[in-house]
């Protein structure tokens, strides 16, 4: 008797199964769709680069942040203690991910700007790339503020 009702507990009935089969056959046909179509996907195309510079960045004691040219180990400015909040959030970011891959603040930042208007703050040293112009014209501004104290192009 006890069988019986055992093998009553395990019973899957029918219309469970092919509500899982209905949705596995769902999840299937959407991600070939969004695949085929691109729809739902980030696209990040840059044209080609326009001018690209090579900075590092200090701490000072002051609460400021020393901005270096990584050749030679000249400082080209200093962000004041208490101003672009925008920087300094990006570099924390930057350095917290140095600091999980065990890197120090040696290697430098690559800082890009792109012939469709965009810049890009780069690590070559982890991988990772910001793409400043989602953050809005007044934070990529102090990029391009960092670009002309390098002696770029504004």
């Amino acid at each position: 008797m006890s069988e019986i009702a055992a093998e009553h507990h395990n019973y899957i009935s029918k219309g469970s199964v092919l509500g899982a089969v209905a949705l596995i056959l769902f999840a299937l046909v959407a991600v070939s769709a969004a695949r085929l179509t691109g729809i739902g996907t980030v696209h990040s195309d840059h044209a080609t680069p326009v001018e690209s510079i090579s900075l590092r960045f200090e701490d000072r004691p002051d609460g400021g942040i020393a901005v270096i040219n990584p050749s030679s180990g000249n400082v080209l400015g200093v962000v004041q203690p208490g101003t672009d909040g925008f920087i300094r959030t990006v570099l924390r970011s930057l350095a917290y991910d140095r600091q999980r891959h065990r890197i120090g603040s040696g290697p430098a930042f690559t800082l890009t700007k792109w012939s469709d208007h965009h810049s890009t703050l780069d690590d070559p040293s982890t991988g990772r790339s910001i793409d400043l112009v989602a953050f809005g014209k007044t934070n990529l501004q102090a990029f391009s503020n960092l670009m002309t104290m390098a002696g770029g192009k504004p």
